[in-house]
């Protein structure tokens, strides 16, 4: 039996390099120890990033909704305070137009609109007739025109372009008559402002004002107008 011979340096060589590899094995399990402790501290950081993100996401949320919720309510308090100056406005708007319908009545303020115009003229001379008053237009003809328009719906009247008031007088002087100290001469054009058609048809009722008038000797002329301009009342109402 052949005998092997093992000589010191290959024991000493041997050692070296089990030394040398179990150093190496234990640098390597350290360093991929260090890393995963590394990965998981970076894992744990970002964790708590998301988390503090998320809390603030949240209470960003929240401070909307709250902010939401006062825009909300400051929008029902514009509509409601929409809401009551659109009542305001009416309010005075309504007033307003009382307002100009008074002025309208009391003759303060030019008046426009529909109506009907009136002409009495003075009927044709008779030399047979020797009452001149037989053909000549007076102040009850002419009231009789005034009375039944203003019964007829008629909002404002004039004589001759002189608005009537509900303090106005008609007075005979003659040939002429006088409406609230001023004179005028036949004809006479009565205005009035109203729904024409019914203005009309009550003149021209059977037996009524215009048969009463042509019954006097008083050439009587009706026509509908599509506007009629009054002015106010001059002087004191």
């Amino acid at each position: 039996m052949k005998k092997i011979k093992i000589h010191g340096n290959h024991v000493v060589l041997s050692f070296v390099c089990l030394v040398l590899g179990y150093m190496l094995a234990f640098s390597y399990h350290l360093t991929q120890k260090e890393n995963v402790a590394e990965t998981k501290k970076m894992s744990d950081s970002q964790w708590e990033q998301t988390i503090d993100l998320r809390n603030q996401l949240n209470s960003q949320e929240e401070n909307n909704r709250k902010l939401q919720k006062e825009l909300n309510q400051t929008q029902e308090k514009v509509l409601e305070n929409e809401k009551n100056l659109s009542k305001e406005e009416k309010g005075f708007y309504t007033v307003t137009e009382d307002i100009q319908k008074y002025r309208m009545f009391l003759g303060e303020v030019k008046v426009k609109g529909k109506g009907v115009k009136v002409s009495l003229s003075d009927g044709a001379y008779n030399p047979k007739d020797d009452n001149v008053n037989n053909y000549l237009v007076h102040e009850f003809h002419v009231f009789k025109v005034v009375n039944e328009l203003y019964i007829s719906g008629a909002i404002a009247v004039a004589i001759n372009g002189q608005r009537l008031s509900s303090h106005s007088y008609i007075v005979c002087n003659g040939p002429v008559i006088t409406v609230d100290g001023e004179q005028h001469p036949a004809p006479f054009v009565i205005e009035a402002i109203g729904d024409p058609e019914v203005l009309s048809a009550a003149l021209n009722i059977s037996g009524g004002v215009k048969d009463q008038l042509v019954n006097d000797n008083i050439i009587f002329s009706l026509e509908k107008e599509n506007e009629i301009i009054l002015p106010p009342i001059i002087g004191s109402y």
